[in-house]
């Protein structure tokens, strides 16, 4: 069970981060984030969705056509962990290296919109681009911040994995205890 969650964790990890760093590479040059996104929080949920071949092939391979929820949470919830540690590394990399400015530009691209609003929109904001700035003054903060970004979607696939793939019966549904 362990390679299983390792391997396909790597699998979330590369789709997502490759996705990620492609996206970035994409919407960095022309400043359009707003599709970038979109695309993003996708390819997290297609990238998580390889949780269900994971504990699927267990579950049908190893365990006897059996897997109780918590035994596929626990695996699910692992990949998601994996695949988002992976994502965080990218993106510190990707930040530190490559995007020194993307807070500025970011917050530029925040405030531009926000000028079509009113004042209130506009005071919003600008609270909001402060916040976003103080979180990503330190590493931790910007750790903190990806990480709140990719894994509720991974918690969410989990559960939803879980609850599709769970079996408390062989597949001749002989009940087991």
């Amino acid at each position: 069970m362990k390679k299983n969650v390792i391997k396909f964790g790597l699998m979330a990890g590369l789709i997502a981060s490759v996705w990620m760093l492609g996206s970035m590479a994409l919407c960095y040059g022309s400043d359009k984030f707003e599709g970038s996104m979109l695309l993003g929080f996708s390819s997290m949920i297609i990238a998580f969705s390889v949780m269900y071949p994971a504990i699927k092939g267990y579950r049908d391979k190893h365990n006897n056509g059996i897997i109780s929820f918590g035994e596929a949470f626990k695996m699910a919830i692992t990949i998601a962990f994996i695949g988002s540690t992976m994502y965080v590394g990218s993106w510190l990399i990707d930040y530190y290296f490559f995007l020194p400015d993307f807070m500025e530009k970011y917050s530029a691209h925040i405030m531009a919109k926000a000028q079509s609003g009113g004042a209130a929109e506009i005071a919003a904001k600008t609270q909001e681009v402060a916040s976003m700035k103080k979180w990503y003054s330190s590493i931790f903060g910007v750790v903190f911040m990806t990480y709140m970004e990719i894994f509720p979607v991974g918690l969410i696939v989990a559960v939803v994995i879980s609850l599709i793939l769970k079996r408390k019966t062989t597949p001749d549904n002989a009940v087991i205890a």
